[in-house]
């Protein structure tokens, strides 16, 4: 009768437990409760919580472990042994460890313990395990009732840890109720069938491959004004988008040392042309001024030819427009008093309705695409209505854009004269061949994968 009525109220502890365990509002209320409250199952002087992802998380009469202290490190040690070897539930000992770590166990521990496994391999925090330690060996009747609570406790921590897994339970469970088989219906009549007719329907239902690009209006042919010396502009004769006609004076270069070394170049012409006289006049009557006049008159060639340079320098600083059109630059006092280099670009002059479409392809973006592939502009001014262009030409090398990204230039020639002014900006979309809805959907995904794991 004692042995029936202690047996009863082992269960009704283990009820309770369990009990308190469905009614735990998160994981850390449930470790809590079976390192402390496991007692009245069994007694013990201490117990812990080990999980391989975290090491001891949880001890019996702390609130929180402290992750650097030595018995913490050692009580590690002692579980990757045992979950190292795939023992189940067990009693050990200082025995029953490795020499190196079973020498501590006094100085932490009473005499016994025992291991209890609860993680699966399944579990995404890896092994886990309860460890219970005291001063005599644990009972079969005992043992059992440890398991038994073990597995219950286990059992809520998955679902306090995970969430999300009932989600995936109702998902599943109307996934089921809808491709039910049903036997009194042919295999073409199934539901299952029916809908997987119809995925493949949809996933090979022909779509225009499309990509977006940054696109702005720019001139086809325009003339490009580049500085003809190395200098300082001085000043500017037309205003930005300025009419202008061929050969009108743009903009001219200062000229306060080109026209000191024009003098000095001639004052120089002026005083070899001096010597040369005097050195023939001594020719007449002294042998040895003869030879001197050649060498004279190639000096005066010399000079002549570096004034003639220094003039040609003084007219190439004033920068005429070679044909008719539109002065394309910014303003113009950021260009004066600037220093250029030969061959810089200062300027374009565009025709007004010489314009093209230039778009900027990112390297993710590049699809197929072939000359005359049409091209649709929704410009930033104007988005309501598109300018529609044709592909003219694609680069082969992508080059390296001002806000980092390496893409691909495109010019498209425009179908229609446009009133809308150069330099506006937008976004362009590009049409490919047309592909399967799955290959539109799954390109970039595919694509960022392959580039992430290199398969």
């Amino acid at each position: 009768m004692q042995q029936a009525a202690l047996g009863l109220n082992r269960l009704g502890t283990l009820l309770d437990l369990a009990r308190q365990a469905r009614k735990a509002h998160n994981a850390n209320e449930l470790a809590f409760l079976v390192v402390n409250d496991s007692h009245v199952l069994a007694p013990y002087r201490q117990s812990a919580l080990w999980l391989e992802a975290g090491g001891i998380t949880t001890l019996s009469g702390v609130v929180q472990p402290e992750a650097n202290a030595p018995y913490v490190h050692w009580l590690d040690r002692l579980c990757k042994v045992m979950s190292a070897r795939g023992e189940g539930m067990c009693q050990m000992g200082a025995n029953d460890l490795p020499p190196d770590v079973g020498q501590e166990w006094s100085d932490w521990l009473p005499a016994f313990g025992v291991w209890v496994p609860l993680g699966a391999t399944t579990d995404p925090n890896g092994q886990s395990a309860l460890l219970f330690f005291g001063d005599q060996r644990w009972s079969d009747d005992q043992m059992a009732l440890i398991q038994e609570w073990a597995d219950i406790w286990y059992h809520a921590w998955r679902m306090k840890n995970n969430p999300t897994r009932w989600t995936w339970l109702g998902a599943k469970k109307k996934l089921r109720h809808t491709f039910v088989a049903r036997p009194e219906l042919p295999v073409w009549k199934q539901p299952r069938a029916r809908w997987t007719a119809l995925a493949v329907l949809v996933l090979a239902f022909p779509v225009r491959l499309t990509v977006l690009a940054p696109a702005e209006l720019v001139p086809a042919h325009p003339a490009v004004i580049r500085a003809p010396l190395d200098g300082v502009i001085g000043q500017f004769h037309v205003s930005p988008n300025q009419s202008v006609k061929a050969g009108q004076l743009l903009f001219g270069f200062d000229e306060a040392a080109l026209v000191a070394r024009r003098d000095v170049a001639a004052q120089a012409l002026v005083t070899t042309e001096t010597e040369y006289r005097q050195i023939a006049q001594q020719a007449l009557s002294e042998s040895k001024s003869k030879a001197a006049i050649a060498a004279q008159l190639g000096k005066i060639e010399e000079k002549r030819a570096e004034s003639d340079y220094v003039n040609a320098q003084l007219e190439r600083s004033r920068v005429v427009a070679p044909q008719d059109g539109i002065a394309l630059f910014d303003d113009p006092s950021e260009w004066q008093g600037r220093p250029v280099q030969t061959g810089e670009r200062v300027m374009r002059i565009a025709l007004p309705n010489d314009i093209e479409v230039e778009a900027w392809i990112p390297l993710g973006d590049a699809i197929p695409l072939k000359v005359g592939s049409q091209v649709s502009v929704y410009l930033a001014a104007n988005p309501l209505s598109a300018v529609s262009a044709k592909v003219r030409y694609i680069a082969y090398e992508a080059v390296a854009r001002p806000n980092g990204v390496f893409a691909y230039r495109l010019r498209a020639s425009l179908e229609q004269p446009s009133e809308q002014r150069i330099g506006s900006k937008g976004t362009a979309k590009l049409r490919g061949d047309w592909v399967p809805l799955v290959y539109w959907v799954l390109r970039r995904p595919v694509a960022t994968i392959r580039q992430t794991v290199g398969i």
